[in-house]
Order: C-alpha cells, then structure tokens, then sequence
C-alpha cells in the first residue's frame, strides 16, 4: 500500500505537467517542445538553490518563474520572430540543457540530506501525529507522514487548479483562449495575440517547471535528464482524460488531465510491480500513448463501417 501511496503522490505530482501541457496544447493548439527542458530547469533551479540554502517555498516558486522564462522565450521566437512552432520549441529545450548543467554545475545534485518542501510536509506529520504513527486504509497499514504527504499535496493541487480555472475566466485568460480558437478574429477584435502567446506558452512551462521542481523534491535528487519523455508523459495524461470525461469545457478538461496523470502513473506502477524492466519505462509509455489514441479511432471506424453496411 505504501508503493499505491506513493504512486499516487507522483500522480499528484506530474499533474501540474499535464496542465502545463493542457494549456499549451489545448487552449493554444501549440506544440511545445519545451516542456522537456523546462521539466529538468525546474528540478536543476530547485537543486542548486537548496543546496545553497535557499528556503524550499520560495525555491520552489523561483523555479516556477524560470519555466515562465523559458515558456515565454518560446512564445517570443514564435510570435516575433516568426520561427516555426516546432523549430521553436527545439531551439530553446536543446539551449536549457546546457543553461541546465550551468545551474547544477554537475549532472545529478542529491537532496537527500537538504531540507526540501517534502521533508517539512513529513516533519508536519511527525510532529502533530508521531514519527511511527501508522493509518488504517481498506485494511492496509500506511506511515501518516507518507498520506500527510499525499493529502497536501492533493489540497495544493486543488487550489492551484481552480486558481488556473479562474485565471482562465478572467479578461486577459479569456483572451488567450480565444487567441487559440481563432487568433484572426481576436486579432481583428484588437487583441495582441503575440503577448497573448508569449503569455500562454510562458504560463504553460511554468507549471511544467513547477512539476519538476517537485518531483526533484520528492525523489531525492535533480538530474538533467530528467525531463525526458515527460512531453509523452503529459499528452498521454490529456488523452486518457478526455476518454474519461469526454466533454471538452475548460474546467472538466482540466479535471480529466489531472485524472489521467494519476491514471497513467498508477498504471506504470502496477507494470513495475509486475516484473516490467525499469529500463523499459520510457518505451512501453510511448506504446501506451500510441494505443491510447489508436484505439479509439480503430474503434470509430469500425462503427461507422458497420453503419454504412446497415
């Protein structure tokens, strides 16, 4: 029951990444190939101001900042220099990798022994509830401090997506959702809709960012590698939630991506727990991913054939 708990805080955890890729992609139609670099750029800027002793809250929302950074120098080649979306997207995730190695100043950073955002969540629990405190949880016996962990994490996710959803409501977020329906007619209305990209995409990798500023945390060490797979990571989440909820308004959309995220990693725990090599991780996500969209159009096409036949 501890790996489920722990499956779900990681869940938890790369669900800011899912409405990182949300925004970019759904509300702007945007194929952002940043998202694996401002990933690592999280984990690297939190690292390196940890060790340095920087407070864990606002390392954490410095790194949120770097990935608006980055997410904004994005939307800038796209929307000012007119460099095609993808070729944008390459430039600046292949330049965070070197920016990346300069912050770490190494490969690997390990925050086992620092005080991290987690380790004050696991301290709360101890100390409020006992060190060897133990929950009953459909008759399994789980640590308090990991399902403390869990809880608030789920609480902080909650608030900052209905922060995001009200966002979103707003002026200037209903701008940028209409940029990405039609960008001619919001341009014709007045509306800048270059600042409204650069915005956007800026916005989207700072919750990406943000993500891996957390997952760093979590696990115990940033890698600058560790961004890696996480753009497949992220579609796959919005595509298992759009089966799952199926309407598309923002608010329900939003829940489905996060409900995938922590679908998708329950899944991948489970395969793991069933003998999968780690080292094939990365391979059977894709696969995952390649089925996840696959099928259902199989599926589709087979039901309008045997409508046609009738």
């Amino acid at each position: 029951m501890t790996l489920l708990i722990g499956a779900l805080v990681m869940g938890v955890i790369l669900s800011f990444l899912a409405l990182g890729i949300f925004v970019s992609f759904r509300l702007f139609n945007y194929p952002d190939l940043t998202a694996e670099g401002s990933f690592a750029l999280g984990g690297a800027v939190i690292a390196a101001l940890i060790i340095s002793g920087f407070e864990p809250l606002t390392a954490t929302l410095l790194a949120f900042i770097c990935g608006c950074i980055a997410g904004a120098c994005t939307g800038f080649l796209r929307s000012y220099l007119k460099v095609q979306e993808l070729l944008s997207g390459i430039l600046v995730m292949t330049s965070l990798y070197s920016i990346n190695l300069t912050i770490m100043g190494r490969s690997n950073i390990p925050l086992l022994s620092d005080t991290t955002v987690i380790t004050i969540l696991e301290r709360i629990s101890d100390r409020m509830l006992g060190v060897s405190a133990k929950a009953v949880l459909l008759g399994w016996s789980i640590p308090c401090r990991n399902l403390a962990v869990f809880l608030i994490l789920l609480a902080v996710l909650a608030v900052f997506s209905l922060a995001l959803y009200l966002f979103f409501r707003t002026n200037i977020g209903t701008a940028m959702r209409a940029v990405g329906n039609n960008a001619q007619m919001v341009r014709a209305l007045g509306v800048n809709t270059n600042l409204m990209v650069v915005l956007g995409i800026g916005l989207a990798n700072g919750c990406i960012a943000l993500s891996g500023a957390l997952m760093a945390q979590y696990q115990g060490f940033a890698d600058v590698q560790m961004g890696i797979g996480m753009l497949v990571w992220g579609i796959a989440s919005l595509i298992i939630g759009d089966s799952l909820i199926g309407i598309r308004s923002t608010g329900l959309t939003m829940a489905g991506a996060i409900m995938g995220s922590v679908l998708f990693r329950l899944l991948v725990s489970i395969a793991l727990q069933w003998g999968m090599n780690p080292n094939h991780l990365k391979l059977v996500s894709a696969v995952l991913v390649l089925l996840i969209i696959v099928f259902p159009m199989m599926v589709q096409k087979k039901r309008k054939k045997k409508g046609a036949e009738a």
